[in-house]
């Protein structure tokens, strides 16, 4: 009998070492190397067609005989999930979804398995039972589509055997990490597993020209689990973010070989499931009787999508010696250097301040075009001065208070300007080239912090 052969992998990039390792030379990463048997069984075991498919060999080609073509898209019914993948699903593609646990994951799957018209769609569950999921889609849905099938599996080679009797033109495996293929003998989750069963269902994808979702756990950083080269072998990935005790949830695209990599759907959980937000500025501003200060609200892009989001800021006397800093969805040292721009240019004493940011909704805004909504919320509540709910800014701020243009404004301010704004404070550097006229909304152009303070608080 052969001798059982082992190596040490690092379980966050997938560094492969002979030896245990106390830091990763790959990832620099301490303590993250594990054993496990990467002998391989020496009888043939079947995969994706046994790999019987005689391979064509490749041959090079020049750039110019190469015949050029757009990929089919497949619409899958949800808007917001068709904005994040590019336009819709790409045949042979891969995509994985990750996200923590009750986030919403396979609620999202299931609804776009029974919600897709005339594709024949594989559900494949290794965590759930065939029961468990009927709940879940009666909840859905109150007639499940005909054209989803069920498949409660974790066998690699089982789950190819159905696939070549059903022939579906969609699949979708909930989890990854549930899946274990006969060619490695460590333990369903590790890394050499989760590597070698995306690499069959990624031959798969690729020779059939199936889309495959895959669903995938993150790890308590919230990084996806499993090597980092999992991220690498598909063609996009997503990440389902929210909190679970609010009900809005968003979708972001982090990598994306045919379409933009900073798209972001937003969906609502309710009982039924998940609802598509179409309008997000909607949900982003809060709805007041009565102005209150310390709030502004800015004309932000995520992606190629405009929205309108409130910024709120609370600024009081530090009563515990150090002051405090802290901002929830914004860079906390962005905001450090802002305060710092207030100080130094228009001379507001903030040192002996309490200051706390947050950016309402629950997302995470890394546009500079917020720069200047910052620090009228912030200016706002310390001097305890409403600013109109009538007015939004789009504006960078550069260290010696100049107001610096931003990308794409006039979407910014279209969107201000269907959303019944009354004026919007932006560089005066991005003036050139727009229209005014075609607009309704006042748009003000300045160039120092001091002319928006004037402005705003006189």
């Amino acid at each position: 009998m052969a001798k059982t052969k082992t190596a040490y992998f690092c379980q966050s990039c997938g560094y492969e070492s002979a030896k245990w390792l106390g830091k990763c030379p790959s990832c620099n990463q301490w303590n993250t190397f594990v054993e496990e048997i990467v002998e391989k069984s020496s009888t043939s075991i079947p995969t994706w067609k046994t790999e019987a498919t005689s391979r064509k060999l490749s041959k090079p080609s020049k750039v110019d005989e190469i015949q050029s073509s757009t990929e089919r898209r497949i619409p899958t019914g949800d808007k917001e999930l068709d904005r994040v993948l590019g336009g819709g699903l790409v045949e042979g593609s891969l995509i994985l979804i990750g996200g923590e646990p009750g986030i919403g994951k396979s609620t999202l799957m299931l609804q776009l398995a029974l919600n897709l018209k005339g594709k024949k769609l594989l559900y494949i569950s290794g965590e759930e039972s065939e029961q468990q999921i009927k709940m879940r889609a009666e909840r859905i849905k109150e007639s499940p589509s005909s054209d989803c099938y069920i498949l409660t599996e974790t066998s690699t080679q089982n789950i190819f055997k159905q696939i070549e009797i059903l022939e579906p033109e969609i699949v979708v495996v909930d989890s990854i990490q549930t899946l274990h293929s006969a060619h490695i003998d460590s333990t369903p989750g590790s890394v050499s597993q989760v590597r070698e069963c995306t690499a069959e269902l990624l031959r798969f994808a690729k020779e059939t020209g199936t889309p495959v979702f895959l669903i995938g756990h993150i790890t308590k950083d919230g990084a996806i689990a499993g090597p980092k080269i999992l991220e690498h072998m598909v063609d996009t990935v997503l990440q389902f973010e929210g909190d679970r005790h609010h009900v809005y949830r968003i979708l972001r695209s982090i990598k994306n070989r045919f379409g933009a990599a900073a798209e972001l759907g937003i969906y609502e959980m309710q009982g039924s499931g998940l609802r598509e937000v179409s309008n997000p500025s909607e949900i982003l501003l809060s709805q007041r009787d009565e102005e209150l200060s310390g709030i502004a609200i800015a004309a932000m892009l995520e992606g190629a999508r405009p929205m309108l989001i409130e910024t709120q800021a609370l600024v009081s006397s530090a009563a515990y010696g150090n002051p405090q800093r802290s901002a929830t969805g914004f860079d906390t040292r962005r905001m450090n250097m802002l305060l710092a721009v207030l100080e130094k240019r228009c001379g507001f004493r903030l040192s002996a301040q309490d200051v706390f940011l947050n950016i309402a909704g629950g997302i995470r805004v890394e546009d500079p075009a917020i720069d200047l909504a910052v620090l009228i919320a912030i200016i706002s509540s310390h001097q305890d001065i409403a600013v109109s709910s009538k007015n939004c800014f789009a504006a960078e701020v550069g260290l010696s208070g100049e107001i610096r243009a931003v990308n794409r404004i006039e979407q910014r301010i279209a969107e201000a300007d269907k959303l019944g704004f009354e004026s919007i404070y932006i560089s005066k550097y991005n003036l050139k080239g727009i229209a005014l006229e075609k607009y309704n909304i006042e748009i003000k152009a300045v160039s120092k912090i001091e002319e928006v303070f004037s402005l705003i608080f006189g």
